[in-house]
C-alpha cells in the first residue's frame, strides 16, 4: 500500500464524535479559571514557570479522564492541586512527565498497576494522538499536525547499569497542551555489535550460516510506520536483503541443489573499497515432485495474544496457508494458554472446513505454557511422521513464554533433538509490546525452520502463500558459507551483517555444527565490502615487521583471485555434507556500480538502509537521498509492491532521521 493510499484510507475515517457541549464549556471555562490563577505572567524564577508547567499539564490530564466536571468543583481543587504539582516537582517520574522509558521489559514508572502497564505497552502513554497518526496528519489539508519528531534514541547508562530508550519528542518544543510522548517496550531482541572491518593478512577466512530469516525487516517496517526509528538490534541487515525475492540463476538439476552467482563491483558508498556480492538461488522443486507435508499449527492463546494483530490475524494467516496445501497434506492444531491442548487431531488438508472451524474456536485468555504446548506439538507431528516428507511445527507466538520450561536453553535442547529425528520447526511472530525475537531466533534456527514477523495480511500472504514452498519444503540443511580472501588482492573485507550468524572457522567443516536451510526456490544473499590491496581507503595500517602469514606450501601465492568461496550443505534427510565452490576472479568484475544488474543494485540499496539504520559508520556519508536514488533506478518488476514499499520507508526513515 502506498503512502498516498495510506493517508486517503486515513482521511475516510469517520470523524470522532463531539464531546458533549455543556461539559466542554465547563472543561474550558475551568481551564480559564485555571490559567487565570497560575499564567506563566504570575510566576517568577524559571523553576515556579516550570512548576506551573506540570500542574497545568497534570490539570488538562485529570479533566481529560473526566475527573473534573463543573467549573465550581474545578475551583475548589485548583489550590491542592498546585501544591500536590509541587510536591510532584521533587519526583520527574510522576505521571509520565519524564521521556526515558526503561527497556528490556523494566517497568515504565515503578509502582505502577501491573494491568495500566500491560495495557500500555509498546504504544504512546498519553492520550494525544500516536506518532504515527501526528506523521499521517501532516499529509492532510487541514489541520496540520505539530512536525520535526526527532527518533528515539538509546541511551547507555553507567558501567554495569541498565540502557533507557529516549522518547521521540516534537520540535521545536512540546506545547503545554501536549504531554511529551513516551514509549514502553517490553519486546526482546539479542544484542550484537556490528561486523568490524578485518585485516585479510591476518583473518583471511570469513564464516557464518546461512539465513533466510525475515522478522527483522517485517518489524522495523512497523516501527517505521507507526513514526520511530528502530532500535540498532532489531535491524539485521541479512533479514533486510533476504526480504526480497531476486531472479539469481539457479541450478539446473536437483543434483545440485543450489547455485551461487558472484559479482565484484565498486561500492556506491565509499571510494576505493568494492562490493563482493553472492546471490544464490535453491532448486525450485516442482509442485507434482513435492513431497506430503505434516504440520502442526501451535498456537499461542494466551491473554497477551488478545489484540487485533495477535489472534484475529493469526486466524486469517493460517486461513491461508491451509488454502494452498494439498488435499493429503495433513494438519493438526495445538494451542497453549496456563495448560497445552490438542484443538485439532491430525486432518487431511481436503477437510478445509473442519479445519477452519477449528481455527475460528479458538479464543485469547489465560498465561503462557509455550514448553508444554510445544512438546504436546512434538507428539503429534511424530504421531502423524511422513517418512521422506515434510515434518514441521508451526509456532504462532508474540513470544511471551511465562509459565513453566521458561529457559532459553532447554527449550533449545527440546527443538534439537526433535530436529535429528525429522521434526523441523518454524516460528511466526505476531503484535507487539511482548514480542521475545531472542527466543523466537533461538527456536527457529536450532530447530532447521524460519522465523517470520507477521503485522499484516499482506505479509502473511507473502510468508504463507507466495512463498509457502521455500517456508516448508527444504532442499538444504545446514547449509554453511566460507569466504576466504586473497592477501595479495584484498587488504581488508567486512561482511554486511549475518552478525547473530557467525561460525567458528573450524564449524565449517563439522557435520555437527547446525547451520541455516534453504527452501525450494529460495534465493539467499551475502554482500562483503572489500579493500584492494593499495587503495588508498584502506583503514588498518600494514605490518611493521613483515608478512605475517603461516608458510603454506600448498597455497597459491599471487592467484588472480580476490577470494575462494565455498558452500557446504547436506541434503534434508542426510547427515554428510557435500561442498561447492566458487572461485571469484575478474572475470566476475564488472567497471562501474550501474552496470550491475537491477536485482544486484536493488540488493546493495536494501544493505544501505539496514546499515544506516544500524548507524554504521562506514555509512557514515550516504545520504537515504542516495539509496532512494539506487533502488528507484532498480526498482525493475514489482508485481506485489514490496519494492514500492521500501523506497516508502526510506521517505519516512529519511523524515524521522532529520533527512540526514
Amino acid at each position: 500500500m502506498s503512502e498516498r493510499d495510506e493517508f486517503d484510507m486515513l482521511r475516510s475515517r469517520p470523524a470522532p464524535k463531539p464531546r458533549n457541549e455543556a461539559r466542554e464549556k465547563a472543561l474550558e471555562a475551568a481551564l480559564r479559571s485555571y490559567d487565570e490563577k497560575f499564567s506563566p505572567a504570575a510566576q517568577g524564577t524559571a523553576g515556579e514557570l516550570r512548576l506551573t508547567d506540570r500542574a497545568r499539564k497534570l490539570w488538562r490530564g485529570l479533566m481529560n479522564r473526566k475527573l473534573v466536571a463543573t467549573p465550581a468543583v474545578a475551583g475548589l481543587m485548583i489550590l491542592p492541586l498546585a501544591g500536590y504539582a509541587a510536591w510532584q516537582f521533587m519526583d520527574e517520574d510522576m505521571f509520565g512527565l519524564r521521556t526515558e522509558t526503561l527497556v528490556q521489559g523494566e517497568p515504565v514508572r515503578p509502582g505502577e498497576p501491573a494491568a495500566e502497564q500491560e495495557a500500555g505497552r509498546g504504544v504512546l502513554l498519553n492520550s494525544e494522538p500516536a506518532a504515527a497518526d501526528q506523521l499521517r496528519e501532516a499529509a492532510r489539508p487541514a489541520p496540520a499536525a505539530p512536525t520535526g519528531m526527532a527518533a528515539p534514541r538509546l541511551q547507555r547508562g553507567p558501567l554495569g547499569g541498565q540502557s533507557k530508550m529516549v522518547a521521540p519528542s516534537l520540535a521545536p518544543a512540546p506545547s503545554m497542551d501536549m504531554p511529551l510522548p513516551q514509549v514502553e517496550s517490553r519486546d526482546r531482541f539479542a544484542t550484537f555489535d556490528t561486523n568490524p572491518v578485518r585485516a585479510a593478512l591476518e583473518n583471511p577466512v570469513s564464516t557464518f550460516s546461512i539465513d533466510v530469516d525475515t522478522a527483522s525487516y517485517a518489524f522495523v517496517r512497523r516501527s517505521l510506520k507507526e513514526g520511530f526509528l528502530p532500535q540498532a538490534d532489531t535491524v539485521r541487515v541479512e533479514e533486510f536483503i533476504n526480504y526480497f525475492p531476486y531472479d539469481w540463476q539457479g541450478p539446473a538439476s536437483a543434483e545440485e541443489p543450489f547455485k551461487a552467482n558472484v559479482t565484484v563491483m565498486p561500492s556506491p558508498w565509499n571510494t576505493g573499497t568494492k562490493l563482493l556480492h553472492i546471490g544464490i538461488k535453491g532448486y525450485d522443486v516442482p509442485a507434482t515432485a513435492r513431497p506430503a507435508a505434516n504440520l502442526v499449527f501451535l498456537i499461542d492463546t494466551s491473554g497477551s495474544m488478545n489484540a487485533p494483530d495477535k489472534l484475529p490475524l493469526l486466524k486469517s494467516a493460517f486461513r491461508m496457508l491451509v488454502n494452498g496445501m494439498a488435499g493429503n497434506d495433513t494438519i493438526s492444531i495445538v494451542t497453549y494458554a496456563g495448560s497445552a491442548g490438542t484443538v485439532l487431531e491430525p486432518t487431511k488438508a481436503s477437510e478445509k472446513q473442519k479445519i477452519f472451524d477449528a481455527l475460528e474456536r479458538l479464543e485469547a485468555g489465560g498465561s503462557t505454557a509455550g514448553a508444554a504446548g510445544i512438546a504436546e506439538a512434538y507428539r503429534l507431528a511424530e504421531k502423524s511422521f511422513v517418512a521422506g516428507g515434510v515434518n514441521r511445527v508451526m509456532l504462532a507466538t508474540d513470544g511471551d513464554f511465562n509459565v513453566g520450561q521458561t529457559s532459553d536453553d532447554a527449550l533449545e535442547r527440546m527443538v534439537e533433538e526433535k530436529r535429528e529425528k525429522g521434526v523441523f520447526l518454524s516460528v511466526f511472530g505476531f503484535g507487539r509490546g511482548n514480542y521475545n525475537d531472542r527466543m523466537m531466533q533461538v527456536l527457529a534456527q536450532n530447530g532447521n525452520g524460519t522465523a517470520a514477523y507477521i503485522d499484516t495480511l499482506a505479509e502473511a500472504e507473502k510468508t504463507l502463500v507466495q512463498e509457502a514452498t521455500a517456508t516448508l519444503f527444504p532442499i538444504a540443511k545446514d547449509v554453511k558459507i566460507q569466504v576466504e580472501f586473497n592477501p595479495d588482492k584484498v587488504a581488508e573485507y567486512r561482511l554486511i551483517g549475518y552478525e547473530t550468524r557467525a561460525l567458528n572457522r573450524e564449524d565449517f567443516n563439522n557435520d555437527r555444527v547446525d547451520a541455516g536451510e534453504i527452501g525450494s526456490g529460495h534465493t539467499v544473499t551475502a554482500i562483503y565490502e572489500i579493500t584492494p590491496k593499495g587503495s588508498p581507503a584502506q583503514q588498518i595500517d600494514d605490518l611493521r615487521y613483515g608478512d605475517a602469514r603461516v608458510n603454506n606450501p600448498g597455497g597459491i601465492a599471487g592467484a588472480d583471485e580476490y577470494a575462494f568461496v565455498k558452500i557446504r550443505y547436506k541434503q534434508p534427510d542426510a547427515d554428510t555434507s557435500k561442498l561447492i565452490t566458487t572461485p571469484v576472479t575478474a572475470a566476475n568484475e564488472i567497471g562501474a556500480f550501474g552496470d550491475a544488474s537491477n536485482d544486484v543494485r536493488f540488493s546493495v540499496a536494501v544493505a544501505g538502509f539496514g546499515q544506516k539504520l544500524r548507524k554504521t559508520d562506514q555509512l557514515a556519508g550516504f545520504g537515504y537521498d542516495r539509496i532512494t536514488e539506487i533502488a528507484t533506478a532498480a526498482r525493475d518488476a514489482d508485481p506485489y509492491g514490496y519494492r514500492a514499499e521500501f523506497l516508502s520507508l526510506v521517505r519516512l526513515a529519511s523524515a524521522l532521521d532529520g533527512g540526514r
